[in-house]
């Protein structure tokens, strides 16, 4: 061995990089969680029946909703939901290539695909990753929903943390409101590089009646991220549950 190659100090150990989601202290520990769900969203049209894709919904045990269209009266759209994104390609790839599915004309346009994800101060973070979005999805009195992907200039990630925490917090006061009140709740995934227009979300907002939706989208349009910071959003599917499957029983850390 040289002296030369003998002096040379060791290279840095890589960087660990953290993938879990974190929330809120609990219990005074950070709580984290490398557990997610993901969501699809898959519109068609051409659909005469709607009542036959029900029939093929249930035999393949999919955890989701079908959707009427409002706005296509041959419009039909199914939301899957699941922990594992393999589900998507072996399971429901096949499911809507065969069968009723199969003779249907899909939507390109209508494809949202997108994880949960947590802001870090979430008091409840397996709740909110995994059980909460299944609540309101899978909740039998709320029909109506209007999904959509949006897009943030890149102005909002050059803002500073508190800059970008304040126009949030504005932002995310209005869903509150709506939800405290009973009037709406929404859905909030993250699809950087998993949506093919190169979205940064998707957005579900679920109600009981049609109108509080629309109020409340009006309503963000106020806020700074939406009206200076948001480059695109759209397109919109609005859509009344036809059918949907059985909510899972909530585990015991979700009802406590």
């Amino acid at each position: 061995m040289s002296e030369t190659s003998a002096a040379r100090p060791a290279a840095p150990a890589p960087e660990a990089i953290d993938l879990s989601e974190k929330g809120g202290p609990r219990d005074g520990q950070p709580q984290r969680l490398d557990r997610r769900l993901y969501m699809q969203l898959l519109a068609f049209s051409g659909c005469h029946h709607p009542e036959i894709l029900v029939h093929a919904l249930e035999r393949a045990a999919l955890q989701g909703v079908l959707y009427e269209d409002l706005n296509d009266p041959r419009g039909v759209a199914v939301l899957a939901v699941s922990e594992s994104p393999d589900y998507f390609i072996e399971n429901l790839r096949p499911l809507l290539n065969t069968g009723p599915f199969g003779s249907l004309t899909r939507k390109a346009e209508m494809a949202f695909f997108g994880r949960t994800y947590a802001l870090g101060y979430e008091p409840a973070l397996e709740d909110w990753l995994l059980h909460r979005p299944r609540r309101v999805v899978l909740d039998p009195a709320c029909q109506w929903a209007v999904w959509y992907p949006l897009r943030r200039t890149g102005a909002f990630a050059q803002l500073s943390r508190q800059e970008q925490g304040q126009i949030l917090r504005e932002h995310g006061a209005v869903g509150r409101r709506f939800g405290d009140a009973g009037l709406a709740h929404d859905i909030r995934l993250a699809c950087a590089g998993l949506d093919v227009h190169d979205n940064d979300f998707v957005i579900g907002l679920i109600a009981e009646k049609l109108h509080p939706l629309s109020f409340l989208i009006q309503a963000m349009r106020g806020t700074q991220q939406t009206s200076k910071y948001i480059q695109s959003m759209g397109p919109f599917f609005v859509g009344r549950a036809l059918w949907r499957s059985p909510a899972p029983a909530a585990p015991a850390a979700a009802e406590a």
